[in-house]
């Protein structure tokens, strides 16, 4: 047999084990996205082919005569893979552009890929039938046979390859991409004209010229392979070769398979001379002399694996440390989460801390996936502090499995993250105690200047209230200038109000001897109700109260917590019109009582919801913009929370609720989020 018989064996068997590799890997890492999909179907119809010709191959060696039925599966082998492999270039090009520039690629690329596909039926049922009729010529260069509307089917497909390959390069900023781009590129630019020539252009060769243009172009259709096994292992591009243990391990396999499968070849070669045992005994014991340089070989890689995961473990907690000085334990989670599942290309992570809300937990946002986005089970690694339990790290793989080296990581994180953690918390706190200072020396300067204006203003008020009493006392004063000071009075009353109203904001209704006080809710609701009840009587609204639940006392002093209902009565009353309706209920969650507040009024604009709470915002003409501000002031000095909706159904409605402390479980006490 001669030398391009043997280099195409060569060749065959090396492309067949290089596309079974590249399936096996897909496989094992099991990334759903559409880029391996495709990948996937483009490394089986290649495998299909260079299986088919090396079946063929194989045949010519140990049977005189090949059976026809033998050459009918190598021919539907080698057909069935050059029948897709045109459409699945432009396909895997398509693809991996939606996948550079998002779902905002144009539509075109939809129709050209429907378009790729269209030669498929008619090569399927009219070209590749005629190939079982010249079975010897087609295999020999089953491309050629197929004429030269599948030569221009495949250059154009190669073509389409050229120019998005361009247009890859050109977008890509990583010098190591742009290059495999470029490479690529070359290939298809060399490699389409060639084709169109020798299937379209040539008239039918000899059978030693077919040969030898089949070895060539079934050596060169290695190359993209070859280059892009490099690239992937080299510099994981696509991110596949993140799972080194998996690669590593395909590859031993597939290396050990091709040896085996030399040994059994050069022992039928030295068959006259040796005993196809003994050949094979001498080669594999041959092994024993390379364990030595091999050893060293493996050691420095894996020296180099683990140092270079060290590396990134290290630049990965520095980033995760750097987020944690910022404070902040819900954003904190949410970037960890983020990073990890980014770095090492898994399909979900989440972050469970024992004694925090998660917000995970909630619906995902627009930038995070989806848990139910992965088949495969979760796998957890504990977070431990002090040998205490504090939360679990939860991942889940695109595969079976986590690789070993990123177990490895994700254990060592999962011991670091705890100490993050407490970092954050502290920094937290921290800055939660510096805005607390901030804000007592800002409304200590707010009560000095209220507690100013009211001394110089007060007085002069009651002055010029006491003289128009007087005068209003003169049964001669005149009808319109009574009217008049009637008017006056009433504007004096209205700024002495504003005036306490913002000296009960400027102070604080807790002061150090009140830690330990409790109040009545229901003596106090009651007797607030009484008061504003004959202002919603003037105003024609309802106001329904239900003290059911209320027999209880929560952490807090009288004023407090008629600071707190005055102000929210007083909102919903004024919210509402004419035959408008309050209702004003209890209820007990956990350890915490709630108040509710809810009207039927026309509900907070969406624009204004944000700054409801802020101080001196107001859309009432006559308001302070005080009232909601010393509400939430209030109930934050008396260890609560308040909570609010609107609308609350039909568009309409707005509804408060004020969870305190109930006292029976003060002083030690947690507060939980609110249902």
């Amino acid at each position: 047999m001669s030398s391009l018989f043997y280099l195409r064996l060569f060749g065959f068997t090396a492309g067949t084990l290089l596309q079974l590799f590249w399936i096996v890997l897909i496989l094992g890492y099991r990334r759903r996205r559409n880029l391996e999909r495709v990948l996937f179907f483009l490394a089986l119809a290649l495998f299909l082919f260079y299986s088919g010709s090396l079946l063929a191959l194989n045949a010519q060696i140990y049977y005189q005569e090949p059976s026809p039925a033998l050459l009918s599966v190598s021919l539907t082998l080698i057909a069935s893979g050059l029948c897709f492999l045109p459409p699945l270039i432009v396909h895997i090009h398509a693809v991996y552009l939606r996948a550079v520039e998002g779902q905002g690629a144009r539509a075109w690329l939809r129709w050209m890929v429907v378009a790729a596909y269209i030669p498929v039926p008619y090569f399927a049922v009219l070209i590749i039938p005629q190939l079982f009729r010249q079975a010897q010529s087609a295999l020999l260069w089953p491309g050629h046979s197929l004429g030269g509307l599948y030569g221009a089917w495949l250059a154009g497909a190669m073509l389409v390859g050229v120019y998005f390959e361009g247009r890859f390069a050109r977008q890509t900023e990583i010098a190591i991409e742009r290059s495999f781009h470029r490479a690529i590129q070359i290939f298809f630019g060399i490699a389409a004209p060639f084709v169109v020539y020798a299937y379209a252009v040539a008239a039918p060769w000899p059978e030693p010229q077919a040969v030898a243009f089949g070895t060539v172009l079934m050596l060169a259709s290695l190359l993209p392979s070859a280059l892009l096994s490099y690239f992937v292992l080299r510099y994981n591009f696509l991110q596949i070769g993140r799972q080194h243990n998996l690669v590593y391990a395909v590859s031993s396999a597939f290396l050990a398979l091709l040896y085996l499968g030399a040994v059994r070849r050069v022992s039928v070669w030295l068959e006259p001379l040796l005993p196809p045992e003994a050949t094979a005994a001498i080669l594999l014991f041959t092994l024993v002399i390379f364990f030595e340089p091999l050893q060293r070989r493996v050691s420095k890689l894996l020296r180099d694996l683990f140092q270079m995961e060290v590396d990134r473990l290290q630049r990965l907690l520095g980033q995760i440390q750097q987020e944690a000085r910022n404070g902040g334990l819900a954003r904190l989670i949410l970037r960890t989460e983020g990073r990890l599942q980014e770095e090492f290309g898994l399909a979900g992570v989440r972050l469970h801390l024992n004694d925090e809300p998660n917000p995970s937990k909630g619906p995902p946002t627009a930038n995070e996936t989806p848990r139910s986005a992965a088949s495969f089970p979760a796998q957890t690694f504990l977070l431990k502090e002090g040998g205490r339990k504090i939360g679990i790290l939860e991942v889940t793989p695109h595969g079976t499995m986590l690789s070993g080296e990123t177990r490895g990581a994700l254990e060592f994180l999962a011991e670091q993250l705890p100490a993050v953690l407490d970092l954050c918390r502290l920094i937290e706190q921290k800055v939660a105690l510096e805005r607390e200072l901030s804000e007592r020396e800002r409304m200590a300067l707010v009560g000095q200047m209220a507690s100013s204006i009211s001394h110089n203003l007060k007085n002069p008020l009651s002055s010029m209230k006491t003289i128009l009493q007087v005068q209003l006392e003169n049964t001669a004063l005149p009808s319109d200038l009574r009217k008049d000071c009637n008017l006056i009075v009433a504007e004096i009353d209205r700024l002495a109000g504003k005036l306490g109203q913002l000296l009960r904001f400027s102070k604080p209704a807790l002061r150090s001897g009140d830690a330990n006080q409790t109040v009545a809710v229901r003596a106090v609701t009651e007797q607030v109700a009484d008061l504003i009840g004959r202002e919603a009587e003037r105003r024609s609204v309802t106001l329904e109260l239900d003290v059911a639940g209320a027999d209880c006392e929560v952490r807090g002093n009288e004023e407090a917590l008629s600071d707190v209902l005055t102000n929210l009565f007083v909102n919903a009353i004024e919210a509402l019109g004419a035959g408008g309706r309050v209702r004003v209920w209890f209820a007990r969650q956990n350890r915490f009582l709630q108040i509710l507040i809810e009207d039927d009024g026309p509900g907070i604009p969406v624009d204004l919801q944000k700054k409801i709470f802020e101080p001196f915002f107001t859309t009432k003409s006559q308001g302070t913009g005080l009232g909601l501000a010393i509400v939430a002031r209030r109930v934050s000095e008396m260890g609560g929370e308040i909570t609010w909706r609107s609308p609350v159904s039909n568009g309409r409605g707005t509804q408060f609720a004020v969870a305190l402390p109930i006292a029976e479980h003060h002083p030690i006490l947690k507060r939980t989020p609110l249902g």
